[in-house]
């Protein structure tokens, strides 16, 4: 399979996957997509029911890295999802209600869903610089809303051939998330605060990965740039098998017959993980429908509700930060595979130059085919977590709060009883404070002490990769301006 720029309306030669996940991002600053999507018939997905998690997730890759081999897919998945890191196993589904069912993805080393990704790719990188012949190492740029620093950095953590840095809101992340950041191990890691929002950080990274000079002068010193946001390819093909391995699972456990239908309902900010569940959507899973949960900051919503895409509004820090974004990076792909690259070109420039595009009819047609919009106030998500616990007895985070809040509107309103599944995005525990503050309506300890208040109120123990966070050294305590973004990218080289 060979892969191209959403914004490549010239055609130019298309590249193997190991291209597009050392390279990150395409050189005329579009998102690498698949120049076809695979198709995958009911046979396919009745094989992977009796597998476990790796086996699933080597069978879905093959279909997308042909120029990795079996065996080399099949060792890269059994590192990386081994018991070791996911004791409770990577991606467990458990019933939350009445047609309703949580895909938990926090089981792993930073009790996040990126943990899924950022598990495999750094393997799945290591071999594209072999495969690619490459003589230059890696020096991989992330902009954070929170989970993805943390995720990068341990799956990163002293990967040969390889630096990481990592930028993060200043004061748009939880203590939690800071902690994790602030105190990671590994000799090729490196973090620092950004004084702005997510979008900030993002628009940065992005302009360093565009500037040529700044590419010549890593080059001198034999780095290169790539990428473990979702807008990397190896971030975002991962995150595709949980989908199928939900839908496996629930055929399995008799929640569901093979070959019927169900949805989906995902929070989302950058627009990647939901767009994972769209490409198995395409390749033949049944789904019937994409339920996009945003918070506060809801210009998904408003996408989907109208075809317009406008981030001209006020930025809202809310206590769900990983959604805290206005710029949805990933949301490109799904216009190149609905629009094609000439609309794709035309209105990511709109929306560089002014903040703002519409789609045409056709397209926003075949958007509104497979997505809704929906979205949770700071109100609705704190009901969402306190219900869940007294009515459930089943403790969630403020993004997963989210997509129960967003899923319940969307069953009330169209009044679709299809067994829906709710991604669960992050442990509670790393955002404890506002757990606690939802469930008792009392204010927390500040920092590190709520998870313990958390965890006696509840009574379900903090995770271990929590656990003792407040005791480990502080390393990186730095905090920049976007601007001096470039700088920081060439220290310590």
């Amino acid at each position: 399979m060979r892969y191209i720029s959403t914004r490549d309306t010239e055609k130019t030669s298309p590249v193997p996957s190991a291209v597009t996940i050392k390279q990150g991002i395409a050189g005329d600053g579009g998102l690498f997509v698949p120049e076809s999507i695979p198709g995958t018939g009911q046979e396919f997905i009745e094989s992977l029911i009796p597998m476990d998690y790796a086996s699933r997730a080597a069978a879905v890759l093959g279909l997308y890295l042909d120029d990795y081999g079996a065996a080399e897919l099949a060792d890269c998945c059994r590192a990386a999802y081994s018991s070791e890191s996911f004791s409770d196993g990577p991606a467990p589904v458990s019933k939350l209600g009445d047609g309703l069912y949580s895909l938990e993805l926090w089981h792993g080393p930073t009790c996040a869903f990126k943990d899924l990704a950022l598990q495999l790719m750094p393997r799945l990188l290591s071999l594209a610089l072999d495969k690619t012949a490459e003589s230059e190492n890696a020096l991989v740029l992330v902009a954070t809303s929170g989970d993805t620093g943390k995720a990068a950095l341990e799956g990163f953590r002293d990967v040969g051939r390889v630096r990481i840095k990592v930028f993060y809101p200043a004061d748009g992340v939880s203590r939690v998330q800071k902690l994790q950041m602030a105190t990671q191990s590994g000799s090729n890691v490196g973090v620092y605060g950004i004084r702005g929002n997510f979008d900030d950080a993002q628009t940065a990274v992005k302009k360093a990965f565009a500037d040529r000079k700044l590419a010549e002068r890593l080059s001198e010193k034999g780095w290169f740039l790539s990428s473990a946001n979702s807008i990397n390819w190896g971030r975002l093909v991962p995150q595709i098998v949980y989908y199928y391995s939900a839908y496996c699972d629930l055929v399995k456990s008799g929640a569901i017959r093979l070959g019927e239908k169900i949805n989906f309902c995902v929070p989302t900010g950058n627009f990647g993980d939901i767009f994972a569940g769209y490409l198995a959507m395409r390749s033949g899973l049944p789904v019937r429908r994409l339920i996009c949960a945003s918070n506060s900051n809801n210009v998904l919503t408003d996408f989907f509700r109208g075809g317009t895409y406008d981030r001209n509004r006020e930025f809202r820090t809310t206590i769900s930060p990983s959604m805290d974004i206005l710029i949805s990076s990933n949301l490109e792909r799904l216009l190149y595979y609905t629009a094609g690259p000439e609309y794709t070109a035309s209105w990511m420039r709109q929306l560089s130059e002014a903040g703002r595009y519409r789609t045409d009819a056709s397209t926003y047609s075949l958007i509104s085919n497979s997505f809704s919009g929906y979205y949770a106030d700071e109100e609705q998500t704190e009901t969402a977590i306190r219900r869940t616990f007294e009515d459930l007895g089943v403790l969630i985070d403020p993004h997963t709060a989210v997509g129960v809040c967003c899923a319940g509107q969307y069953r009330a309103e169209t009044g679709d009883g299809t067994l829906t599944v709710c991604l669960s995005t992050a442990s509670p525990f790393k955002f404890a404070q506002s757990v606690y503050r939802a469930i008792t309506y009392c204010k927390p300890s500040d920092g590190y002490e709520a998870l313990e208040e958390v965890s006696v109120l509840t009574g379900v123990p903090i995770p271990a990769p929590l656990a003792g966070l407040n005791e480990r050294k502080i390393r990186f305590e730095r905090t920049i301006r976007p601007s001096e973004l470039q700088r920081a990218v060439l220290e310590d080289l």
